[in-house]
């Protein structure tokens, strides 16, 4: 098991930039690939971002490209998400995952944080 915290999430003007910070607890000595989906006031969940466990490989929405960038710090045992030029649409809760499977992890992921909120102002 593996439990997952996020930090970071607040108000922010479009065009503004944000850090999300998200500190994983528990079997930290798995080998799991983590990332970051999130939720839009009526929508459903959709993946945003997912970085394998070196930090060698990401993979990026086709909305978050150019705009995010996940980083983790395994030392710390935490993933992060640089959020810039970012825009009103990008208003959600957002939800770090975890997963052994690279490939799970942007799809149906074992592990969710509690989620953070993200809002940008027009």
């Amino acid at each position: 098991q593996v439990q997952l915290a996020e930090s970071g999430g607040g108000l922010v003007q479009a065009g503004g930039s944000l850090r999300l910070s998200c500190a994983a607890s528990g079997r930290t000595s798995a080998r799991y690939a983590m990332g970051w989906f999130r939720q839009a006031p009526g929508k459903e969940r959709e993946f945003v971002a997912a970085i394998n466990w070196r930090g060698g490989t990401t993979y990026y929405a086709d909305s978050a490209k150019g705009r995010f960038t996940i980083s983790r710090d395994n030392a710390k045992n935490t993933v992060y998400l640089q959020m810039n030029s970012l825009k009103p649409e990008d208003t959600a809760i957002y939800y770090c995952v975890a997963d052994i499977e690279n490939a799970q992890v942007m799809s149906v992921p074992d592990y969710w944080g509690q989620g953070t909120q993200v809002t940008v102002s027009s």
